[in-house]
């Protein structure tokens, strides 16, 4: 993808004395008293920060914090707590600034300030072309770095990009960009894609999509239920939509007329109700009661999709297939997660169940890439061009 790179531009010497404004991905959950309870977000936008005042511009920092009400600030809505975090990592102070988007906060050349969170703004989340102008004469150099935002076209992610003199992406959303590009463009073969979830209906177009690219796709959870049920199997009272059997067999054959293949369950782990105490039974993928419930993929099935994925030269994995997070039902994503974290093939992964899979099972360091956005990888996934790839592009060849 053609981009411009802030990286690049720090090496030419063209950062220098310059004000940098970045986008970064500060929305990080917090507990009582507004305690950060993972900080990952805040570690992970540290380098372009420090990359920029490594070359001597002067920085502002911006990010969203939840769903605050435009123009109604509220003390939990504040970016206070992450300014506090982001100082003890960078070692500096890290002053926050309110009501910064006509400027007249002090800032010069090697010092750092937090814009507090811009989804207060007026007009932010529509993309208002007047506020984005504004924020766009705030800087010389506006830094993208925020993929868990990329697909959402807002003042602060696409329309500062159109006015500001330069707009570039930061390490963050590079690697990213980099990542997918090796993983969906470029691959190699066999390009296997695994997607987990509850419900086909959420992910039609994403299998749909991967269905024309991939050599093996995976599907889990209650995606898999319906595979099943659309291949003619009992899944007794699983979670499924029979109204998707169509479509999921629609998938299937696609798969099948390219010579790549929708591996389902040959066993399965059930029980007769969702409990994490429930007592599990295994059997056969037609052995499944009336009563029970489909939790988790059998040693078989998963010793075969081990096998898959050992034999993958890249994997995309988005979704567990298994209710991992009951030890019982763990069996089948640990296997699989084991067996991603020791191939040789390149490996991404991304989304919430997923990430927390990762680190349930110790692979956090076995995975080539872990995707820093959730609903962003899921609309790459499904093929579309997210609107800060397409303004960063556009202003690429512009300059």
């Amino acid at each position: 993808m053609d981009i411009l790179r802030f990286a690049d531009l720090c090496a030419r010497g063209e950062v220098a004395g310059k004000r940098v404004f970045i986008r970064s991905d500060l929305n990080v959950p917090l507990g009582d008293g507004g305690r950060i309870t993972d900080d990952t977000r805040i570690r992970a936008s540290v380098p372009a920060i420090q990359m920029a005042l490594d070359a001597g511009a002067a920085v502002m920092v911006t990010s969203h914090l939840g769903r605050p009400t435009e123009g109604q600030p509220k003390p939990e809505d504040s970016l206070a707590p992450v300014a506090a975090r982001l100082a003890e990592l960078l070692g500096r102070e890290v002053p926050l600034v309110t009501d910064w988007v006509d400027g007249g906060f002090a800032l010069a050349p090697g010092q750092v300030v937090l814009l507090e969170n811009c989804r207060l703004n007026k007009g932010e989340k529509k993309n208002d072309p007047e506020l984005a102008r504004r924020m766009a004469a705030l800087c010389d150099i506006f830094v993208h770095d925020a993929f868990g935002t990329a697909h959402r076209a807002e003042a602060t992610t696409t329309g500062i990009a159109e006015y500001a003199p330069v707009a570039c992406a930061g390490p963050l959303l590079a690697a990213e960009i980099d990542a997918l590009t090796r993983a969906l463009e470029q691959p190699a073969r066999p390009l296997v894609a695994i997607v987990g979830g509850s419900k086909v209906s959420t992910k039609l177009s994403i299998l749909e999509s991967l269905a024309d690219k991939v050599d093996q796709l995976i599907v889990g959870g209650g995606i898999a239920n319906t595979f099943l049920l659309a291949a003619g199997h009992p899944i007794g009272a699983s979670l499924a939509e029979p109204d998707m059997v169509e479509q999921a067999r629609r998938v299937m054959e696609r798969m099948r007329a390219r010579g790549a293949e929708v591996p389902l369950p040959e066993d399965v782990v059930v029980a007769t109700e969702f409990s994490a105490t429930a007592t599990p039974r295994r059997c056969g993928v037609d052995d499944v009661r009336a009563d029970e419930r489909i939790l988790d993929i059998g040693a078989r099935s998963a010793a075969r999709l081990a096998d898959i994925v050992a034999r993958a030269g890249t994997v995309v994995w988005n979704g567990p297939v298994g209710v991992f997070e009951f030890p019982a039902f763990a069996g089948g994503t640990r296997m699989l997660a084991a067996a991603i974290a020791h191939s040789p093939a390149f490996s991404i992964a991304g989304g919430g169940d997923t990430l927390a899979a990762i680190a349930q099972f110790g692979v956090t360091d076995d995975i080539g890439y872990i995707s820093t956005g959730g609903g962003a990888f899921l609309e790459v996934l499904e093929g579309k061009t997210l609107p800060a790839f397409e303004v960063l592009q556009r202003r690429a060849q512009q300059r």
